[in-house]
């Protein structure tokens, strides 16, 4: 519910660069629990290398600075490839090569994926009535509410009839009846919000958009924590860390939205 009204008032209340402050901080967070807690990757240099790379590839999506991502992603690009390289040559007795292609995953890939929260919520295409609203700033719930309202009715429905493990070895307690109720109730949670944007706000998403990225989504967002589950399982640990309470780390509340928010930002790319 904390997290809830923070997401609320980083949205419609506080400027821009909270929310984009917040995100740059669950990328840096998320690249230290998917290298560092997990110890992929050992080497403090390269860690603290990756999370800085992590940090800056955050930074560059900041609305206050005038610079083109494309050149920032080029940047760090270079710089973490040269400088891994490097830390892997100093410490080429201790430190494993694959720590460096962890590295690129980890400092790179998954602050990206997390970083399309940020890419919705800054399309403008359409200002919102003749208030001061975009439409960004309300379709970014589209891909949050496809992946955690697909988690929450699929484990409604993996309660009331799940009988046949979805994933047994991965995820004991993830049925197939759970994954199905996921899929449909996210379809509908989806169409719904839609709906309502469009009479509001005339937003014009096609309903078949609205459909397909809540059932495309839940099946995404159950990919997305089923790929992290295998990373915890083998690297023998329960939860990624302890930063929000009875839920875990970043990556244990976020794996399913790190799936989901792309697909989200290609397909509202596609439409509008």
């Amino acid at each position: 519910m904390v997290g809830f009204a923070f997401v609320l008032l980083a949205l419609y209340v506080f400027p821009a660069i909270v929310l984009e402050l917040a995100v740059a901080a669950l990328c840096v967070l998320a690249t230290y629990e998917v290298l560092g807690a997990t110890r992929l990757v050992t080497n403090r240099l390269e860690l603290l290398l990756c999370m800085l790379v992590s940090l800056g590839l955050a930074i560059g999506h900041f609305t206050v600075l005038p610079v083109s991502l494309s050149a920032v992603v080029q940047g760090l690009i270079f710089v973490l490839l040269v400088g891994s390289f490097a830390i892997e040559l100093k410490f080429h007795d201790s430190m494993r090569v694959a720590q460096v292609s962890w590295g690129f995953f980890g400092a790179l890939i998954v602050p990206y994926l997390m970083l399309s929260l940020v890419r919705i919520f800054q399309m403008d295409f359409q200002p919102v009535g003749e208030t001061n609203f975009h439409v960004g700033q309300f379709i970014v719930l589209l891909p949050l509410l496809a992946a955690w309202g697909a988690d929450t009715c699929a484990l409604f429905a993996g309660m009331l009839f799940g009988k046949h493990k979805l994933a047994p070895v991965v995820s004991p307690k993830k049925t197939i009846e759970g994954a199905v109720g996921g899929v449909v109730g996210g379809a509908v949670l989806v169409l719904i919000a839609a709906l309502i944007m469009n009479a509001l706000m005339g937003l014009e998403m096609p309903v078949w958009a609205a459909l397909v990225l809540g059932a495309a989504g839940a099946v995404l967002g159950e990919v997305g924590d089923l790929s992290f589950s295998i990373i915890k399982r083998q690297t023998s640990i329960k939860d990624y860390g302890h930063i929000f309470p009875g839920h875990g780390g970043v990556l244990d509340r976020f794996d399913s939205v790190l799936f989901v928010a792309p697909f989200a930002e290609i397909l509202f790319r596609i439409i509008w």
